[in-house]
């Protein structure tokens, strides 16, 4: 009989590309923490091939959060999307 754990149940974790003092940013952030979401943070200001993937992502535009959910790109989502998304 295998056991579950916590660990096991918790949702699967995103790559959440990100910049300071995106105030959207820390609000997706604050909610899919609490969610238990582990994140994959790019800050695209410091890395610019994550500046490179977003503007590919999002109309050649720096929108941010964007954030990579099970294969798929989620531009600005809210976290019930990113939430469902994970759980599809």
């Amino acid at each position: 009989m295998s056991e579950t754990t916590d660990e096991s149940r918790a949702p699967a974790g995103v790559t959440f590309f990100w910049r300071p003092g995106c105030g959207f940013c820390t609000r997706l952030r604050a909610g899919l923490e609490q969610a238990g979401v582990a994140l994959d943070e790019r800050n695209i200001w410091e890395d610019p091939d994550a500046a490179a993937f977003v503007r590919s992502v999002a109309r050649g535009n720096e929108t941010v959060p964007t954030v990579v959910a099970r294969g798929s790109a989620l531009v600005n989502p809210s976290a019930a999307e990113v939430l469902a998304r994970l759980a599809d």
